[in-house]
Order: structure tokens, then sequence, then C-alpha cells
């Protein structure tokens, strides 16, 4: 199955190359006005999919934007702050930290002094580029994280798209 058509009766299997292969937002230009546009093509996965998801976009350290959809909450908060800062620390996707860690033999969160409230990797973030340089991320919760991921993926690749 393709992550593009991830739903939760059917959860798309990852390997750290499947992610390396997908298309990375790292444009010319990205401001508040790109984060919303992409914001609402994330919605607009999220509503045709059928998802209980939260979706922000932080740019320069600001949420430009967040909406949270069908039962996500406040409990959804830590989830987004943490696996956008796996993204923004690792400079890559939290699924991919998450795989590499797990194909290495090391869990992320058997990892000895790391914070595991303040990082978590789980599935869901995606980092932001202008020319190279990390602006921000892209983090979805509250479903399955490889759903997460599928779908804050797919925004990205709608996004870029257009």
């Amino acid at each position: 199955m393709s992550a593009a058509a991830a739903s939760r009766d059917e959860l798309p299997v990852y390997t750290a190359a499947d992610i390396e292969s997908e298309p990375v937002l790292d444009v010319a230009r990205f401001d508040n006005d790109a984060a919303v546009d992409l914001g609402l093509t994330a919605v607009e996965v999220i509503d045709e999919r059928g998802l209980n998801l939260a979706v922000r976009i932080v740019l320069h350290g600001d949420v430009v934007f967040q909406a949270k959809l069908g039962t996500t909450g406040p409990g959804n908060d830590p989830w987004l702050a943490g696996k956008a800062a796996v993204a923004e620390e690792f400079g890559e996707p939290s699924l991919l930290v998450k795989l590499r860690h797990l194909e290495a033999g090391t869990p992320f969160e058997r990892l000895e002094g790391v914070d595991h409230d303040t990082l978590r990797a789980h599935g869901g973030a995606i980092p932001l580029r202008v020319r190279g340089e990390l602006v921000g991320t892209i983090t979805m919760s509250g479903e399955p994280d490889v759903l997460d991921h599928a779908t804050a993926a797919e925004a990205v690749r709608r996004y870029l798209e257009r």
C-alpha cells in the first residue's frame, strides 16, 4: 500500500530508505502565508482521509498555523512539540530518526542522556527548509505515528506540486 493512500485500516510500513526518498520541502522562499497554505493543504488531506489529527506549522520558532481536527485536543500539544523538536534537532523527519535508531538496534526511547519528554522520536514531524536552511516544521499528531507521517508527507508533496 502506498503511503499516499494511508488510512487507519491499513497502516503504511516504512524503512529509513523509504523516508529518505520522499520529497523534501526546500524552497527559495517560505513565509507565514506559505505556512498557512501548507497548513490548509494539510487540513484538506486530513479531511479527505477522515483522520483525527492535529497539525502545527512552526516557522522560525513561531507557531504560524495550527488546527485540531476530530478528537484531537490539548493532549496532542506535547507530542506536536516533541516530534518537532526531533526534526529540528536532527534536521530530518522524526520518523526517519526513529527508524534509523531501530534499524541500528538502538531504539531512540532507550537512549540515555536524552530528555524523552522534550524529544519524541515518533513519526509526524517534517523539516521545512529555505535554500537548505532549516526554518521550521510541519508536525501532525493524533493517529499512529506512521499515519501522522504519511499525512504530513502527503501535505508536503501536494504543496510542492502547487
